[in-house]
């Protein structure tokens, strides 16, 4: 029955990254969270559960409750090891993995699941050659993993997709002058003429990245072609760390660096057709997306807390409201539509009237990452300087419009629909008060 499951032509296929625990009450967090939503879960029977890495934050003994945690889902897990998962006095090139071995089996390895390839790489390389620390890390297969993976697709026929998994990104939007993976070209040839989707974890953020995206750090690796494939970074279990404000579900916000809230990402697909889906810590699909206004008076806070420790702001009087005066100085509505992506689009319709298309900040096209108070998510930054968590000043999946000068005072309602690459919508609605 298994064997039929895993070979049926449909699956949905979870992916977990950084479920990172450090505590035995991060590992209740996890339980009560992300690990609860998957077991009311029965989608994923076939493909099961890939974990990305960072099972555990450098205590190795956590990894048994790793794996009881896994004992809650409905379908096979396998796993991958992060820069946090390794024995840090063995960094030989050989016994680094002992521990994770012991208890997850290879590091690296593949297997079929309908009609697609997943192949699962160990992406976290340390130097061998000196005494390192901890953070001496970098992106890299290695000589022997790079020859296994040129003969594991030497057997893959061109028909299957591929799903590319590792702990680390291949290549980064938040990153992207400072990390990609050394043997990135070689990769790239070696998968080049398949339908592929790459996936990594690590940062803590969501990345939807498309083929053809490009920014400025990236050209030496890939040229002004842009990305070859999609390249998904899979928002963590732990979200920011398991930060934040603990809500009466048994687990905090934890909002991450970019506005994405903790959660898993699931692979629908069918025959070789794939489309990423990401459900928040609540298992709530339907939420895709938070709502806020960028206002001088937001932006003004920003500025005053920006050196603050987050977690001890005070918060922004009434953030939904906006002066007459504000909105001639500019106030967006803001979108962070959290898996989108070029290709997706967002409309705004403001009291009923026609909708508006909002604008993408990142355009994906050559540029540099754009930061700051203009281009964060008012919603999350809210959130996070009041309660702790990431710190949302940059993110490739915001969209925004320019509100009218002339909205009279008063209550509005925006209503915005999100619209993915693959076409589906999403819509919510923002309530907000113009004043005198």
């Amino acid at each position: 029955m298994a064997s039929s499951a895993t070979q049926s032509p449909e699956q949905s296929c979870v992916i977990g990254a950084d479920v990172q625990t450090y505590t035995q009450q991060e590992v209740e967090y996890a339980r009560e969270g992300a690990f609860a939503d998957l077991a009311a879960r029965t989608d994923y029977t076939g493909c099961g559960a890939l974990f990305i890495g960072d099972l555990v934050g450098d205590d190795l003994t956590f990894f048994h409750q790793t794996r009881e945690l896994a004992s809650m889902l409905n379908g096979p897990a396998r796993f991958l090891p992060g820069n946090h998962d390794i024995d840090y006095d063995s960094l030989d090139g050989q016994h680094e993995f002992d521990s994770f071995r012991a208890q997850f089996g290879p590091e690296y390895y593949s297997y079929d699941t309908g009609k697609t390839h997943v192949i699962a790489l160990s992406t976290i390389e340390y130097p061998t050659a000196v005494p390192a620390k901890k953070s001496d890390y970098t992106y890299g297969l290695g000589k022997r993993q790079l020859q296994w993976l040129r003969a594991d697709l030497a057997e893959v026929p061109k028909n299957k997709a591929i799903v590319l998994a590792g702990h680390s990104p291949l290549l980064e939007f938040f990153y992207s002058d400072e990390h990609s993976t050394k043997q990135l070209k070689e990769i790239y040839k070696l998968l080049d003429g398949r339908e592929v989707i790459a996936l990594g974890g690590h940062t803590h953020m969501s990345e939807n990245l498309r083929a053809g995206d490009l920014m400025d750090g990236w050209r030496e690796k890939v040229g002004e072609e842009g990305l070859p494939f999609t390249h998904l970074t899979v928002p963590a279990i732990s979200g920011q760390w398991y930060d934040g404000r603990v809500t009466e579900n048994g687990y905090p916000t934890s909002i991450q660096r970019d506005g994405t809230p903790p959660g898993v990402l699931t692979l629908d697909i069918k025959n070789t057709k794939i489309t990423e889906s990401f459900t928040v810590t609540g298992g709530d699909s339907s939420k895709q997306m938070s709502l806020g206004l960028n206002t001088p008076a937001y932006r003004q806070w920003y500025e005053e807390n920006l050196e603050k420790e987050r977690g001890t702001v005070p918060a922004l009087d009434d953030p939904l409201a906006v002066s007459r005066q504000g909105l001639a100085e500019d106030t967006w509505l803001t979108t962070n539509f959290w898996m989108g992506s070029t290709g997706s689009a967002v409309e705004v319709s403001i009291d009923g009237q026609d909708p508006v298309a909002a604008e993408r900040t990142q355009k994906m096209a050559g540029e540099r990452p754009l930061s700051g108070a203009e281009y964060s998510d008012p919603a999350a930054i809210a959130e996070q300087f009041v309660h702790g968590g990431g710190f949302a000043e940059k993110t490739s999946h915001l969209w925004r419009l320019e509100l009218p000068d002339d909205l009279s005072v008063g209550a509005h309602t925006a209503t915005v629909t999100a619209t993915d690459v693959h076409g589906r919508s999403f819509t919510e609605e923002l309530d907000f008060t113009v004043i005198g």
